[in-house]
């Protein structure tokens, strides 16, 4: 192959790439002129024809393509081939000529469009960024550009002529500025003659008729002299219809602008709730006041040394009680949402509502999720029942009024964005059924709120009753003496008109100049009828008719914009909004100085503990006690059986041993003896072994409750912990209640026992025996304690340790020397002395000069024998170790009679038996139910703030609980800001 060049230097090259000029290509070697050819092998060293050409012979051919060279001359005997192939020639180079024209082209329109772009760029940059403004057409706008049908969105919108209808007359008002403006030159005086005319002429002019042209000045005079009287009269007219046209212009305005309004609420109704017509559902970002509202929430919640709480704005409503401030509340909220009553103190703690603009007209508390729908009469029942409710509740006993805040927030189309806080209304007496301090209560709620320098204060007052009544406004004078943050409100306007002599009173408080105070801005509304069933639309309506026909605004007493409650929430809204903007971020600083102050000392203080507050600390806790809980159900069943069977005999021994061995033995006879104890034990089965059983079960839970408790303390556990696990185990343990159906089953399971009589092979004896042997050994133990405390010291311990005995044990010890000589001789002593024998004892003593009392020595002698029949009894228990082979084979020995022996083992198989019945009832059921009970109760408390702030405490969890509400504070406050920038 062979890189050929634009030009050939033979006819045959000069041919084949004649179409294709400009453009290199590879050849193939057979298709050249053999010229070429040659030329070819010649410079590349190449002989062979065959064998691929070198690349100089390539550079040299396209070298000498670039030569210039005339045509070669045909050659002779080709006739008109030579002219064919020279006009093939200029053809040739006639379309290189415009190839190489398509490329200047090309590069020319590369070269503009690179030209033009940049030109646009910097056009682009020369324009103002308009992406601040982008939040005034919302992003669902955008999405719905396409779905929106824009012939039916102009059909709903109003046509031309009827807006045109609306409009005022434009000559007319041309006419009474020129009318004004006459009067402003002429200085609307007569005294002058010269302005007469003037005023006059001007008059004429305004009202159309050619001027009068004077020919002298005593035909002025005249003239202005039968005139003058025509001018008053004429101008006054003037200035009544200009007061009434402006009045209607601006009712027509406004009427025109409520019902674009409406037809936009209803717009952005359809618009939110088309989600199911192809709108995907958006993420719902909450809006910049429901941030700002949280942060008020928060604050709230927050009780630290730190006051930063009351420096962020708000609007907090004040006024005298029943001046009309929750009604006023209710028309810039737009719907009837609080309890009202005549004359009664209904709003009895600070109600925050946060306003909000919203598709739907709902409110929700904050503490929970349900919805109140605004435009239903149940809803709004049961929202002011709840209100009633929750004020009730937040006031405690013996107080009328509280400072606990109820958090409320409003949404619904058209609502101006504040937060609002009704406080109860300033009263001037305590009357019946009112705690004593309910005057200084209000006083100090009104003023801990309205102290607040960036706190917007809305101060109601009541238009029907004498201003001189007033006690609100003096303390709005105190809180804010330079009025820069006070609005003032005069409600019941029309009542105040109908009552007031000099409606002029009405314009003197609107300016500020009959009260004291001073304010930002005077407004005057009408909040209805008085009636608790009105509307908020009938009271609009009934406050727009009212302004339209008074004479208050007709007068000029009031202005347009001092008059309703649109134009009333218009103002405060915007005022608390430039409060915000200005406060907010030295209030975020506050707050960020108070964190680092806080880490600082956690740093310093608890290096190695994790910051957890009073919540995450109680559940910690709480799961710890659970992981106890469930440790009693890993307790082996032979545990619980010995503890079981245990502390039941310990409850029961004594009344065994007192009253159903003892008495059946004493009577020395085996049928005696067997009769009674059947007798006895039944009698303890049926009324107080089942009881003494179920209590020594729950006792033996309990304790081992605690036990769990205890070891899971020494494995490093946090102290801070003891006093809540203390007060679960406690309240756990109260609330806990044994299954009383249990009782009974257990009462047949004990008697069954009881009543078994054979032992069936030796070991079951020999344990008896022990158990009796053992049982026996502890009574005598105690008994001969009992003795020695009764006699006093012995002759030896009297000896060695030098101890002496009282009067009383001197007596106690010649009794029981006498009585042990009466043992001696009669060693089958009943268990009783006789008469008698008790008279024989004394007067043996009184010979010693001892003098004893019979009871004394009854109570000695029952000592005595208890000992002495314990001894007998071991003596026997030993006899009967080899008793078995003749129990066994029903042998009737009288030195052998073991009936106690049975008696040990019927009372050894009822324990073993009811402590496995105990245990299985434990296991089963009563240690998952003292589950249950733990979770109930650590529910409870979890719920309870007050308890878990008294059982949780010291300053490491104080601290914690700081942190975490200043840090949550910070970032809402920061998020907020944001928001508020991104708005601006």
């Amino acid at each position: 192959m062979l890189r050929v060049g634009s030009k050939a230097t033979c006819m045959a090259c000069r041919n084949l790439v004649s179409t294709n000029m400009g453009v290199r290509f590879r050849v193939p070697l057979q298709k050249l002129h053999p010229l070429s050819r040659a030329i070819h092998h010649r410079y590349s060293g190449n002989t062979n024809p065959q064998r691929p050409p070198h690349r100089t012979a390539a550079r040299y051919f396209t070298s000498m393509s670039r030569l210039p060279m005339r045509p070669p001359k045909p050659p002779p005997g080709s006739g008109g081939r030579g002219h064919q192939q020279q006009r093939n020639f200029w053809v040739a180079r006639l379309a290189a000529r415009l190839l190489k024209l398509r490329y200047i082209l090309l590069g020319s329109a590369v070269g503009g469009g690179y030209t033009a772009k940049k030109t646009y760029d910097e056009w682009k940059d020369m324009l103002p960024d308009f992406s601040e403004y982008n939040w005034v057409i919302p992003d669902f706008v955008w999405e719905l550009s396409e779905q929106i049908d824009l012939d039916k969105l102009a059909k709903a919108l109003p046509e031309i002529e009827e807006i045109a209808k609306l409009l005022p007359d434009l000559d007319k008002i041309g006419e009474n500025f020129t009318f004004l403006k006459s009067l402003l030159s002429s200085g609307v005086s007569l005294g002058s003659e010269v302005k007469g005319a003037s005023g006059l002429h001007l008059l004429l002019e305004t009202s159309g008729d050619p001027p009068l042209k004077a020919t002298d000045s005593s035909t002025a005079a005249v003239q202005e002299g039968s005139d003058k009287q025509y001018k008053k009269s004429s101008d006054k007219e003037k200035i009544d219809n200009l007061q009434e046209e402006l009045l209607r212009t601006q009712l027509k305005y406004q009427r025109m602008l409520e019902r674009l309004e409406k037809e936009n609420k209803e717009l952005r109704k359809v618009v939110l709730q088309k989600d199911d017509k192809g709108i995907h559902q958006r993420k719902v970002k909450k809006s910049l006041i429901d941030l700002y509202s949280e942060v008020l929430d928060i604050l709230s919640d927050y009780d630290a040394n730190y006051n930063t709480q009351d420096h962020l704005p708000r609007v907090v409503v004040v006024g005298d009680q029943s001046a009309g401030k929750t009604s006023v509340l209710e028309m810039i909220a737009q719907a009837r949402i609080f309890p009202r009553g005549s004359g009664e103190m209904m709003t009895r703690s600070p109600v925050k509502v946060t306003l909000s603009e919203g598709p739907h007209h709902v409110a929700m508390f904050k503490d929970s999720g349900r919805e109140f729908d605004l435009t239903k009469e149940e809803d709004l029942a049961a929202l002011r029942h709840e209100i009633e409710l929750r004020m009730r509740k937040s006031v405690k006993e013996g107080q009328t009024v509280s400072c606990e805040t109820i958090s409320l927030s409003v949404k619904g189309p058209g609502i101006q964005r504040m937060v609002l806080v009704d406080l109860p209304g300033v009263i001037s007496t305590v009357t019946a059924g009112m705690a004593a301090d309910t005057k200084e209560t209000i006083f100090s709620i009104s003023k801990a709120y309205m102290q607040n320098p960036n706190a917007i204060i809305l101060c109601i007052q009541d238009g029907s009753v004498d201003a001189e009544r007033s006690i609100v406004t003096d303390l709005v004078s105190q809180m804010d003496p330079h009025g820069k943050r006070t609005i003032f409100v005069l409600t019941k306007v029309d009542l105040a008109e109908k009552n007031l002599a000099s409606p002029s009173r009405i314009q003197q408080i609107v300016e500020g100049k009959l009260f004291p105070m001073k304010a930002l801005g005077y407004f005057a509304v009408v909040t209805g009828k008085g009636s608790s069933g009105e509307s908020i639309d009938s009271i609009k309506d009934y406050e727009e008719d009212f302004f339209q026909n008074s004479r208050l605004p007709r007068d000029g007493m009031l202005k347009a914009h001092q008059v309703t409650t649109k134009n009333l929430s218009l103002a405060v809204s915007d005022c608390f909004w430039k409060m915000v903007r200005e406060s907010v971020e030295q209030q975020a600083d506050v707050f960020k100085a108070s964190r680092f102050n806080l880490e600082t000392e956690w740093k310093n203080n608890y290096p190695r503990l994790r910051e957890l507050d009073r919540n995450e600390l109680f559940e910690k806790a709480k799961n710890e006690i659970l992981d106890e809980v469930i440790s009693l159900s890993q307790v082996t069943p032979q545990h619980w059986e010995a503890i079981l069977q245990k502390k039941l005999w310990e409850r029961v021994s004594t009344h065994v041993i007192e009253n159903i061995y003892l008495p059946a033995a004493q009577t020395m006879d085996s049928g005696t003896f067997n009769t009674t104890v059947d007798i006895k034990l039944k009698q303890w089965t049926d009324k107080q072994l089942p009881h003494k059983a179920l209590e020594v079960a729950w006792e033996t839970l309990q304790e081992e409750f605690a036990r769990f408790m205890a070891e899971y303390k020494g494995k490093d556990q946090d102290d801070i912990f003891d006093r809540l696990k203390e007060a679960v185990k406690d309240e756990s343990i109260k609330r806990h209640k044994w299954n009383e159906r249990a009782m009974d089953s257990l009462r047949v399971i004990q008697h069954n026992a009881l009543e078994d009589r054979s032992i069936t092979d030796k070991p079951q004896w020999d344990a008896a025996i022990q158990f009796m042997e053992e049982t026996l050994q502890s009574r005598l133990k105690d008994t001969e304690s009992v003795i020695r405390d009764m006699v006093g010291p012995g002759w030896r311990q009297r000896w060695m340790h030098w101890m002496n005995r009282t009067p009383d044990q001197h007596i106690r010890n010649e009794t029981k020397n006498e009585l042990e000589r009466l043992l001696k001789l009669h060693d089958e002593h009943t268990a009783y002395l006789a008469n008698d024998e008790v008279t024989t004892v004394r007067k043996n003593l009184e010979g010693r000069g001892v003098e004893v009392d019979p009871v004394l020595i009854k109570d000695t002698w029952h000592q005595l024998y208890r000992r002495h029949f314990l001894q007998k009894a071991l003596s026997h228990c030993n006899l009967c170790k080899r008793g078995f082979y003749y129990y066994q084979r029903h042998f009737v020995d009288s030195e052998l009679e073991c009936n106690d022996v049975v008696l040990f083992w019927r009372i050894q198989r009822m324990l073993v038996i009811t402590a496995n019945t105990l245990r299985q009832q434990l296991t089963n059921t009563e240690v998952r139910r003292l589950e249950k009970n733990v979770k109930e109760v650590l529910d409870d408390f979890g719920e309870d703030m007050e308890r878990k702030t008294h059982l949780i405490t010291g300053r490491r969890v104080q601290l914690a609980e700081d942190l975490k509400k200043v840090r949550e504070i910070q970032e809402k406050l920061e998020a907020f800001i944001e928001a508020l920038h991104k708005e601006k």
